[in-house]
């Protein structure tokens, strides 16, 4: 019996182009290794990553995803589509610490027996090289300690009565929308059960509208509120930060939320408390008034050129390598009690039911386990990759302290630099995973 490592790699493949290409090579008689099970779906455009990620989670030591060309896709921009989302979730993966040696993209077609036998034998040779996975899918590599990474918070100002005023301001909005019939319920913050916290309100009365309160601690994202049914009739008045006003824009682009149906009331922004520091988005957000609010209450304090200190901690996880980094990631997501609060918290995890419920299949593992944990926070983000704001609402909300925040900020960062596109920015825009460009760059494609 031979001790030589033989991977498994399971691979996905376009049904016209990449299994008619790997039927040729075999009808042709073309030597290449036995390592690869081939699944067959109609178009690179259906291969979902969450099959790559059950994949991995089943044992498999590679991956391999292969169809048309461009420009020969038989459902006319399948592999277009494809090749934006796997441009993201490659990079994804990669950031959690999966080698990129383990992945592979290719287009063959039909007439390509001889690039199919290749491209199995380089796939089995380089994963055979890098030899079986260190751990399994959602456990730490075994002998690498867990990197911590530490941030230093950045002073919290604010010009002296600044919070006051607007606050009355904002009551005397509110109050004015309320008794002239304009709305049924407005939501913002009043004074939470402890000191030095503020949670949502819902004023329905202009009698209730003194319990209304504006401050540094107003942190929650208020759009979350706003696809949902209300409960009182009448339009709803939102108080949104400009980061609040991004949520909007999405629910606007995906037909969540008409325009109409919901009055904004802006407060330009000065940031908010976190551990009683500026809150680490806050410290270089350049949007501080919001840009469809009907009325904007306030002078923001003007943007600074403070470096975003959550860019150095992606740029240490980037330095790690791919063990430190799974290491990383694993530590956090152990934590994970699988409580939902960041899907409650986030204003964009919109599904009617979320595919962590669904059992057939089962996609996500159920148990609050390394398995489950991962595949959930790894599916998460990616749901939200192109369409997160960046408010930070569900790293509050997680009572486990997980950075959520620095694996959605990495993954809007290879989206701008890919497609040049920010969420929440404009209402008319495709967001980047509804569209494609032919020219968009590929150099991962074998």
């Amino acid at each position: 019996m031979s001790d030589t490592f033989e991977p498994k790699i399971v691979a996905f493949v376009c049904n016209w182009c990449t299994y008619t290409g790997a039927d040729l090579a075999g009808t042709s008689r073309m030597q290449y290794p036995a390592n690869v099970r081939i699944i067959k779906l109609p178009c690179t455009g259906r291969i979902s990553p969450l099959f790559i990620m059950k994949a991995l989670e089943q044992g498999a030591d590679g991956v391999l995803v292969s169809g048309c060309h461009p420009g020969d896709c038989h459902y006319t921009a399948g592999n277009y589509h494809a090749r934006r989302k796997y441009t993201i979730f490659r990079e994804m993966l990669h950031f959690l610490g999966v080698e990129p040696e383990r992945l592979f993209f290719s287009w063959v077609s039909a007439a390509e027996g001889r690039k199919w036998a290749d491209l199995v034998a380089e796939v089995t040779d380089t994963v055979r090289r890098l030899g079986p996975r260190r751990s399994a899918w959602g456990e730490p590599v075994e002998g690498i300690a867990a990197p911590r990474l530490s941030a230093n918070p950045v002073p919290f100002e604010a010009p002296a009565g600044t919070f006051a005023a607007q606050a009355e301001a904002m009551r005397e909005k509110a109050k004015a929308l309320l008794a002239g019939g304009e709305v049924g319920t407005v939501i913002g913050y009043e004074q939470g059960t402890l000191p030095g916290t503020a949670r949502p309100a819902f004023v329905s009365t202009p009698e209730e509208v003194d319990r209304l309160v504006w401050n540094e601690h107003c942190h929650q994202n208020l759009a979350v509120y706003a696809a949902r049914k209300p409960a009182k009739p009448g339009k709803v008045a939102l108080v949104v930060k400009p980061c609040d006003e991004r949520s909007l824009v999405g629910l606007l682009q995906e037909n969540r939320l008409a325009r109409e149906d919901v009055v904004l009331i802006g407060m330009a922004c000065h940031g908010v408390q976190s551990e009683g520091a500026l809150a680490p988005r806050c410290a270089a957000c350049q949007t501080r008034t919001p840009a469809l609010a009907d009325p904007v209450i306030g002078e923001a304090t003007p943007p600074t050129a403070t470096a975003d200190p959550r860019l150095e901690q992606i740029a240490r996880i980037e330095q790690m390598a791919p063990a430190e980094r799974w290491n990383f990631w694993q530590g956090h997501f152990s934590r994970c009690l699988k409580c939902y609060a960041c899907r409650a918290a986030c204003s964009l995890c919109t599904c009617e039911r979320c595919l962590a419920e669904k059992a057939q299949p089962r996609w996500i593992p159920a148990p609050p386990d390394g398995a489950g944990n991962l595949s959930w926070h790894a599916v998460r983000a990616w749901h939200l990759a192109g369409r997160c704001v960046d408010c930070g609402a569900c790293s509050a909300a997680c009572p486990a302290d997980i950075p959520l925040y620095l694996l959605n900020l990495k993954l809007a960062q290879v989206v701008k630099d890919a497609f040049d596109y920010e969420a929440g920015r404009d209402p008319a825009a495709a967001p980047p995973l509804t569209t494609y460009r032919e020219d968009d760059a590929q150099e991962f494609i074998r």
